[in-house]
This record gives structure tokens, C-alpha cells and sequence, in this order.
């Protein structure tokens, strides 16, 4: 059995777009300071790394999904050339309604994950930048990493709480040994 993070994308590996938008270009494909560093940090460390991401800007129409897919293989071909290797990348095209059991906070990407690469939930984190993230990890049995931009006070019931994606794998990997 394997160990996995599970990264959530937008806020955690790429910038957020503005609220209400989507990031569906290469164009607008911006990766956070150390994310690739923090990536090779895991991967380095035997995690395999999986990014789990709710994508209704398919439902919505403003991407198919073949053109996501392009994205993301060019998001992992990016993230390999700086040495950090994106494992998996699995992600909910639906709407919030009706309810589906792959859209975050349901643990259903995370769960699929599992049985298609054989991680132990138990041994695994998922790494997101908001309560729903957290939730899906703990529906999953994982430990959990909220990551909250400088002077956040929002810690939620996140495991750890971090403002990096590099602060959040140090504290995971025991290499960092300040706590919340």
C-alpha cells in the first residue's frame, strides 16, 4: 500500500482565479511560489502525489472536459520539468445539484484514487485551501492540511494549518517544527 497526498488545485498548486471565474487557459495557469518545490519534496519522500479538484466550469460549459485534460497534461508536464512529478489528477465536471458523489466535500476522487493506485487512507493527507477540502480528506480517513493566506484565522478542524503549500509538506514530512 501506498501513501498519498492529495493536493486540491486552484489556491494550493496554481492562483485562485476571482471569485465566480475559472481557470480553464494554460494563459492563466499560474503556479504558486515553492509549489513545485514542495511537490518534489513529497515525491521525494515516497508520497505519491494526486490532485483532486472540483471542476464545475465543465457544467457550466465553459470547458470541456478533453480541453481540461490538455490543461492538466500540460500542468504535470510543467510541474515534471521542475522535478515534481503529479501522480494523478482526478476532478468532478458536475454542477453543486444534483449531488454527485464525486464533488468535494463527498470523498469520491479520493476514494477512486485509492483503489486505482492502492494508498492507505490512514497513512495519507489531503492538502486544500478551504473547509470543503478538509472534509472531503476526513470523509476519506485522511489527515488533513488547511493552507490560509497570511494572518488567516481560520483553522477549521485541519490536522495542521499552514500558509504554503512548502510550509504544509515540511510540517508534514517533521522537517518543520513549528505547529499551527
Amino acid at each position: 500500500m501506498h501513501r498519498a497526498a492529495f493536493l486540491d488545485r486552484d489556491g494550493v498548486i496554481n492562483r485562485k482565479a476571482p471569485e465566480g471565474q475559472y481557470v480553464t487557459r494554460w494563459e492563466e495557469m499560474h503556479f504558486l511560489p515553492d509549489a513545485a518545490a514542495a511537490i518534489a519534496l513529497l515525491n521525494q519522500a515516497g508520497f505519491l502525489v494526486i490532485v483532486v479538484s472540483n471542476q464545475r466550469c465543465i457544467a457550466k460549459g465553459l470547458v470541456t472536459a478533453a480541453h481540461l485534460d490538455s490543461l492538466h497534461r500540460r500542468m504535470c508536464d510543467a510541474l515534471a520539468g521542475a522535478g515534481a512529478i503529479i501522480d494523478g489528477v482526478y476532478y468532478c465536471p458536475h454542477d453543486k445539484q444534483p449531488p454527485c458523489d464525486c464533488r468535494k466535500p463527498a470523498p469520491g476522487m479520493l476514494l477512486t484514487a485509492a483503489r486505482a493506485n492502492q494508498i492507505d487512507l490512514t497513512a495519507s493527507w489531503m492538502i486544500g485551501d478551504s473547509e470543503i477540502d478538509v472534509e472531503a480528506g476526513r470523509n476519506a480517513g485522511c489527515k488533513t492540511v488547511l493552507l490560509v493566506s497570511r494572518g488567516g484565522t481560520g483553522w477549521g478542524n485541519a490536522d495542521v494549518v499552514a500558509t504554503s503549500l512548502l510550509e504544509a509538506v515540511q510540517r508534514i514530512l517533521g522537517t518543520s517544527t513549528d505547529q499551527r
